[in-house]
C-alpha cells in the first residue's frame, strides 16, 4: 500500500472518528432533549433509544480504531502476522454487536404505534445486511490466516535454502 494511499486513508479515518466524538459530545444530549417532548405512552422509549445509540457510536468508534491499527501494521510490513489477528477480530465483534443493537432497537420499537411495522421489518434488514458484513469481513479473515501462513511457510523454505547455500 503507496504512502498516499496510507496517509488518505488516514484522514477519512480522523475525519469520522472526531465526527463520532461530535455526535457522542453533542448530537446525543441534543436528541436526549428532544426525546424529552415525547407523549408520556413514548417515554419508555427515551432510555434504551440513547443507551442503543450511545453503544451503537462506540461500535463504530472500535472498527476504526482497529482499521487504524491494521493501516499501521500495513504500512510497516507486519500485517501478515498473528497480530494482525487481534484486530480483526475486534472488527468481527463490533461489527456484530452493532448488529445486536440494531436488532434491539427494532425490538424496542416493535410494540405499540411508536413507529409504523415497516420501519421495524427495515431495521431487520438492516441487521441482516451488518451481518453480512461481519460475515465479509470473517472471510477476509480467513485470506488473512491462508496468507500468514503462506509467509510462515516462505520464511521456513528461505531459512532451509540459507543452511543449504
Amino acid at each position: 500500500m503507496g504512502k498516499p494511499t496510507v496517509l488518505a486513508l488516514r484522514a477519512v479515518l480522523v475525519v469520522l472518528l472526531a465526527g463520532s466524538v461530535f455526535v457522542q459530545a453533542v448530537m446525543v444530549p441534543l436528541l436526549a432533549i428532544d426525546l424529552e417532548e415525547l407523549d408520556a405512552n413514548l417515554a419508555y422509549l427515551r432510555t434504551p433509544f440513547l443507551v442503543i445509540t450511545v453503544l451503537g457510536v462506540v461500535t463504530v468508534q472500535v472498527v476504526l480504531v482497529c482499521v487504524w491499527r491494521l493501516v499501521t501494521m500495513v504500512r510497516r510490513g507486519t500485517v501478515f502476522s498473528h497480530g494482525a489477528f487481534r484486530y480483526v477480530h475486534v472488527v468481527i465483534g463490533a461489527i456484530v454487536a452493532a448488529a445486536l443493537l440494531v436488532f434491539a432497537l427494532a425490538v424496542v420499537l416493535a410494540p405499540g404505534e411508536a413507529v409504523a411495522p415497516g420501519i421495524v421489518l427495515l431495521l431487520c434488514g438492516a441487521v441482516v445486511a451488518v451481518l453480512g458484513v461481519a460475515l465479509i469481513v470473517l472471510v477476509l479473515r480467513m485470506l488473512l490466516a491462508q496468507a500468514v501462513a503462506r509467509d510462515v511457510e516462505a520464511a521456513q523454505m528461505q531459512a532451509e535454502l540459507d543452511e543449504v547455500i
